[in-house]
């Protein structure tokens, strides 16, 4: 089965629904292709969300993605819970395949494919997501006050992670697999002359220890092979993440690091009638307010796109306009 569309967002959260919202309210009536098992995004993964605004008390991650469901259907979206297999991007004759066989064509595309945190890959580590184990820290910090708390990596992020959490935690055990740190001097710097923040080089997380919760890791030294106990209740992961754009890498323009390129400050990508919007375009923010921004940038630049090309008048195909004979000639 094949349906036409003008617009088809690719990918759900925060910025797929936000788009769908935008998109929805100026009559585009999109479909959004939300995933069979990711509908909803990262958020859905995680418990209390306090940070997004209009939520004095704070609100669950699963509800605020779908409250933004259901204001996007309720503006005219069709929601779809399937996986695309394969996206034909073409000017203005784009073509999504789902794993269910339905294949849509559409004038233009959102792709909000987001982002995936790397994981460790240990037993547990899923387990106790949202209860110990993080992989944000300005979502999930301020949780840990008091605590004491591993960061795992030695990159920007890892000292930026760790540097933050020291704040809320009583101690930050930074752990690293090699003896030098691979963040910029300055990161580096910062990190060693906080007092709370202390470093175990060589190292690796061997298990995640913890039923209900996390409640502490084996450390495992990569040279010598022995192991230690690390009494820690929070573990935040920060080895890097991985922007999902194996769909279209072959076709649109990516950043050296990865990700998804846009014309500046727009969500433009590299092909005409192709936007994009979330974490598969911002290695640097990654927050859920931040990818509902560049959401509603996308569906705005979307309905613009649209409208121009409705008010483009139509070529005119030269081998069926008649000739005119011209004096003289």
């Amino acid at each position: 089965m094949t349906t036409h569309h003008r617009l088809v967002i690719v990918g759900s959260g925060p910025a797929g629904y936000t788009a769908a919202i935008y998109a929805a309210r100026a009559n585009l009536e999109p479909v959004v292709i939300a995933g069979s098992v990711t509908a909803g995004g990262e958020l859905m993964n995680t418990t209390d969300v306090e940070n997004f605004p209009g939520f004095p008390e704070g609100v669950q991650g699963p509800d605020l993605m779908e409250n933004m469901r259901q204001q996007a259907e309720r503006f005219g979206a069709t929601v779809v819970y399937d996986d695309v297999t394969e996206l034909t991007l073409e000017p203005g004759a784009h073509a999504i395949v789902t794993g269910l066989g339905t294949r849509y064509t559409a004038e233009s595309v959102i792709l909000a494919t987001g982002s995936a945190y790397r994981e460790l890959g240990l037993p547990n580590e899923k387990k106790l997501s949202g209860h110990g184990v993080s992989w944000c820290a300005t979502c999930d910090g301020f949780f840990f006050r008091d605590h004491h708390i591993a960061v795992i990596g030695g990159g920007d992020s890892a000292m930026e992670e760790a540097t933050f959490l020291s704040r809320f935690a009583s101690k930050v055990t930074v752990v690293h697999r090699r003896q030098e740190l691979r963040a910029s001097q300055t990161m580096h710097d910062r990190a060693k002359a906080d007092p709370k923040i202390e470093f175990v080089f060589d190292s690796e997380v061997a298990e995640v220890h913890g039923e209900e919760a996390l409640t502490g890791l084996t450390i495992r030294n990569v040279i010598s092979g022995a192991t230690s106990d690390l009494p820690v209740t929070g573990m935040f992961v920060a080895i890097g993440s991985d922007p999902r754009t194996s769909l279209f890498a072959d076709r649109l323009s990516l950043r050296e690091d990865g990700y998804l390129q846009v014309e500046g400050r727009s969500s433009r990508t590299s092909m005409e009638g192709v936007f994009a919007a979330g974490d598969v375009i911002d290695p640097v923010y990654r927050q859920a307010i931040t990818s509902a921004g560049t959401g509603c940038s996308a569906a705005l630049d979307a309905e613009h796109y649209l409208a121009s090309r409705a008010q483009a008048p139509a070529a005119v195909d030269a081998s069926k306009t008649p000739s005119v004979a011209v004096a003289g000639a």
